[in-house]
């Protein structure tokens, strides 16, 4: 991606484009363009589009002014044009290729077949969503863990202790009150509340990368590092026969170097699994110390444990009592609702786990995202 103030420049200077076609977009629409464009892929030319024209046109007889416009500022590639904006064309190679822009003085019939070619698309992207994960191509893959990188998580949040200034409440702040009442001589003027301050749960991903998980491993681990980038309050951990903590290594920019950093982070990737004894190595040098506390505790694995399942059942028993909820992510079980576990390491756990999910698709990771914020 080009740098941000030239590439912002550069939107800026599409939009006074748009102003002198005659499309009457001001300055408030051409900052909403500039957060769209930020928020999806800068260097994604459908992105690009459709970016700017959800957010800068306004009517539906501007729409062919727009691609017009949108054609001679971003493809043109001749001499003529500017060299940044030559530049932000290479940024966005095979533009030409890849961009299905409608033509407003399209024949009919060619009409309706783009509009097919576009359902089918649709229809296509909707089936990889539902997919599974081990199931998928490797291109499939690939599409899924671009889409997985937009994929925005809320955390829950929980009332603390502490009270803040609030306009309306049902607890008086009877100390500020009385305080600005002092000011005219003890008379009181108006009621003023408090109410209890909210704070982000802590969410914390434990993820098996074991081999019986190789299918689901690298897409959940896609799906941490989109949950590391909603919220500061997010811990990664991944375990086959030992537990790693791989937040700090998914701190990157890019998903593909986090990915790397993480992947050479663990040292017992697609090994054996020993569920009990990762969980209470995290139970004694994490939980223990408040990093659990009150927090959303994810599980992804498939239950199969070939450690001590007493060990398991301690560790599970400890961190129910200092977590708020445990949910356990198993790609097992799919789209049954009437799942039932069938795994020792699932049996031994199932009496501790609040909600069990399946994890084993895109559509399943979007529900549990849907779901997260009223996890309270």
């Amino acid at each position: 991606m080009p740098d941000e103030a030239a590439f912002t420049e550069l939107l800026v200077d599409f939009g006074r484009e748009l102003r002198d076609a005659g499309i009457s977009c001001g300055s408030g629409d051409v900052l909403a363009y500039c957060a769209a464009a930020a928020a999806l892929d800068p260097s994604d030319i459908r992105d690009l589009y459709w970016a700017g024209r959800t957010t800068m046109i306004s009517r539906r007889e501007q729409i062919a002014i727009y691609d017009k416009v949108f054609r001679r500022f971003f493809l043109d590639e001749s001499d003529s044009a500017p060299d940044r904006r030559r530049a932000a064309i290479r940024v966005v190679s095979g533009a030409q290729a890849v961009l299905e822009i409608p033509d407003a003085e399209m024949g009919e019939e060619r009409a309706e077949e783009q509009e097919s070619k576009l359902g089918q698309l649709a229809s296509d992207a909707e089936i990889v969503r539902n997919k599974s994960f081990a199931a998928c191509t490797s291109e499939e893959l690939a599409a899924l863990r671009r889409i997985m990188t937009r994929v925005r998580l809320t955390p829950p949040r929980r009332r603390t202790r502490r009270k803040i200034p609030a306009r309306a409440s049902q607890r008086i702040d009877l100390r500020r009150t009385i305080r600005e009442s002092m000011r005219t001589h003890g008379e009181p003027t108006s009621l003023l509340w408090l109410r209890r301050q909210m704070r982000i749960r802590p969410l914390i991903l434990i993820l098996d990368v074991s081999g019986s998980m190789s299918d689901y491993s690298r897409n959940l681990l896609q799906f941490a590092f989109s949950a590391k980038r909603a919220s500061d309050r997010v811990e990664v951990f991944c375990f086959g026969t030992r537990l790693t903590r791989i937040t700090r290594a998914l701190e990157r920019r890019r998903p593909d170097d986090a990915m790397e950093h993480a992947a050479r982070t663990v040292f017992d990737w697609d090994g054996g699994t020993r569920i009990g004894a990762s969980l209470d190595e995290f139970v004694r040098k994490w939980g223990r110390r408040g990093l659990s506390r009150g927090a959303i505790v994810v599980i992804c694995s498939d239950g199969l444990d070939r450690g001590d399942p007493a060990l398991l059942e301690s560790a599970m028993e400890r961190l129910a009592r200092l977590c708020h909820q445990i949910v356990w992510m198993n790609p097992h079980k799919g789209n049954d609702n009437d799942f039932r576990a069938n795994t020792l390491g699932m049996m031994v756990a199932a009496p501790y786990i609040d909600i069990v999910l399946s994890g084993h698709s895109l559509r399943s990771l979007e529900e549990f995202a849907a779901l997260l914020p009223a996890l309270r």
